[in-house]
């Protein structure tokens, strides 16, 4: 893949995933539009990734605020003539015991970022992508996605969420020039999990799982779910009747 003048609008840039893409995409010298909500986070990833060899340009808002995605989008299109590639990164855990006790405030919280957050991204690129019949949309979403697990009631909806909503996309831009890629890693050691004491298997620090979403994101692969460990088992789960999968997970000692 050619990276060198690719214009990608990255959310959730300023830390974490997000921040380690942003600075493989300069590398390799794309165009990077980074939006968070932390300026003096984005501004120092911007700095890396420009002394990386790219460009970047920075936007501080909130994924959830519609018009502010809408407006950071267009000011890239304004500038650079197009976004080629969305990364709709941006996203929270919800590790609170509000969330887990299932305030609907806290779980509405979950939802507006993970999922709305998405799908305010979406709608301020895919327009401008079908008309030019060309794009690509990248989900990063999550093994929790394949089936619910103990505490993770919020999260897990919110990225299963996700995976409908993109799939959905790709049958609805089919022939129009737009793939579509929805990853879903495991455990990530990430300012998402710092911290915890709950049991993460598989854990995967930054630096090797980073070649994972490359090559999924490379390779316009409809879907990657990764470690394989992990994924297996995730997919097994989805073939377990409901007595058996209730059973096994129920036991759990971890949470997404």
């Amino acid at each position: 893949m050619d990276w060198k003048g690719k214009v990608i609008f990255l959310t959730g840039a300023s830390s974490g995933i997000g921040e380690a893409l942003a600075l493989a995409f300069a590398s390799r010298g794309a165009t990077l539009g980074l939006l968070a909500r932390r300026e003096d986070l984005l501004r120092d990833v911007a700095v890396r990734c420009e002394s990386s060899g790219g460009t970047a340009r920075i936007f501080a808002a909130d994924v959830t605020g519609e018009n502010a995605v809408s407006s950071a989008a267009q000011a890239l299109r304004d500038e650079f003539g197009q976004v080629d590639m969305l990364v709709a990164n941006a996203g929270i855990g919800g590790n609170d015991d509000a969330t887990r006790a299932l305030e609907p405030i806290a779980v509405r919280k979950i939802i507006e970022v993970n999922l709305l957050g998405a799908v305010n991204a979406v709608h301020a690129v895919l327009p401008a992508m079908i008309e030019r019949q060309s794009g690509h949309l990248v989900a990063i979403s999550s093994l929790a996605s394949f089936r619910g697990l103990p505490k993770s009631a919020a999260y897990c909806a919110s990225k299963a969420g996700v995976n409908s909503y993109f799939e959905s996309i790709r049958l609805d831009t089919k022939g129009m020039g737009i793939d579509v890629t929805i990853i879903q890693p495991g455990f990530i050691a990430t300012p998402l999990t710092a911290g915890r004491t709950a049991k993460m298997p598989y854990l995967m620090e930054m630096d090797d799982a980073l070649p994972y979403f490359l090559n999924a994101i490379e390779k316009k692969k409809k879907f990657a779910a990764f470690p394989w460990q992990l994924a297996t088992l995730v997919r097994a789960g989805q073939l377990f009747p409901v007595w058996l999968y209730d059973r096994i997970a129920g036991r759990a000692k971890y949470r997404a």
